[in-house]
C-alpha cells in the first residue's frame, strides 16, 4: 500500500486507520468520513486564523482536515505548523498546535497564513526524523523477543518503525507504563493493532498481533503483556512496532536498550 493512495482512504460508512510498515503496511491515520464530532457544517477556511497557545487533542476517528474546518485554519497550516506531511498522519491522543511554531501574540504569522492551495500547489515539506534520541523520561522496554528483521529508514513512508520476528502465540509487552487509545482491527495490512500513549508527546504502536488483549482506555504497566504475536496483515509471524514522538515517527532502535 502506498502513502499516496492512503490520502483517498476516506470511504463511507466505514472507519479507515493505517499504520506504516514494512511490506504490506501503511501510515496509522485515523479516517472518518463525517468529519470529528459530528462537524460537517464547517466548510473549508480560505485563511487561517491561528490561536496562540491552544491546542487540539486528537480524538478517535478525527481527521486534519475536519480539526482544520472547525478551528477555522486550513488544512495546508494545521499540518504545516505540526510538521506534518501528507497524508497528514495523526494519532489518537495527539496533541495538535493550532498556531505557527514560536507565535506568542494574537494574529496570524504572514509566513504560514496562506490562501487555499491553488492548483500545482505543493505539500508541506516533511520534517526530517531525527538521527539521534530525543531526551525522553520514559524508560523503553523491548517489546517482544526475535530477530529484528526490518529497520527504520528515515523518511521512507513504508519503514516507520522496526520489524521483530517470532512465532505465533509470543507474548507482546508493553514498551512503557501508559493508556491504551486504540484496540481495534480497523486497518488495512496491520491486522490486529494496538497504540499505546505514554505522555502528550510519545506513543508506541504494535501490530500484527494475533489476539489483543487489552482495550481502549485501559492503563497498562511497563512489560505487561497486551498481545500475542501473529501475522494478521503480515507474510509471517511477527511483531510491527513503532515509537511516535508529537505523532512523527522516530527510530525505535534510538530508544530501546542495547541487546
Amino acid at each position: 500500500m502506498s502513502a499516496d493512495r492512503l490520502s483517498k482512504g476516506v470511504r463511507s460508512g466505514a472507519l479507515l486507520l493505517v499504520v506504516s510498515a514494512l511490506s504490506a503496511c501503511g501510515t496509522a491515520t485515523v479516517v472518518r468520513p463525517s468529519g470529528s464530532g459530528g462537524g460537517v457544517a464547517h466548510s473549508t477556511p480560505q485563511t487561517s486564523v491561528a490561536k496562540p497557545g491552544q491546542t487540539a487533542v486528537v480524538r478517535r476517528g478525527d481527521t486534519l482536515y475536519a480539526l482544520a474546518r472547525i478551528h477555522n485554519i486550513t488544512p495546508r497550516d494545521l499540518a504545516a505548523w505540526n510538521g506534518l506531511a501528507e497524508p497528514y498522519t495523526i494519532y489518537p491522543g495527539q496533541s495538535l498546535r493550532l498556531y505557527p511554531g514560536g507565535s506568542g501574540s494574537p494574529g496570524r504569522a504572514p509566513t504560514t497564513v496562506v490562501t487555499a492551495p491553488r492548483p500545482g500547489s505543493t505539500a508541506p515539506a516533511a520534517t526530517p526524523a531525527p538521527t539521534t534520541a530525543i531526551k525522553s523520561n520514559i524508560s523503553w522496554r523491548w517489546p517482544a523477543d526475535g530477530a529484528i528483521v526490518g529497520r527504520f529508514v528515515a523518511g521512507e513512508a513504508t519503514k516507520q518503525g522496526v520489524d521483530i520476528a517470532g512465532t505465533s502465540g509470543q507474548p507482546v509487552r508493553a514498551t512503557a507504563a501508559g493508556v491504551v487509545v486504540y484496540s481495534g482491527a480497523g486497518l488495512v495490512g496491520f491486522g490486529e493493532l494496538i497504540i499505546i500513549k505514554h505522555s502528550d508527546q510519545w506513543l508506541s504502536a504494535y501490530g500484527h498481533n494475533r489476539k489483543r488483549l487489552v482495550s481502549e482506555g485501559q492503563s497498562v504497566k511497563a512489560g505487561e503483556q497486551i498481545a500475542e504475536m501473529g501475522r494478521t496483515g503480515a507474510a509471517r509471524d511477527m511483531l510491527h512496532f513503532e515509537i511516535r514522538y508529537n505523532g512523527k515517527p522516530v527510530d525505535p532502535l534510538l530508544y530501546l536498550p542495547p541487546r
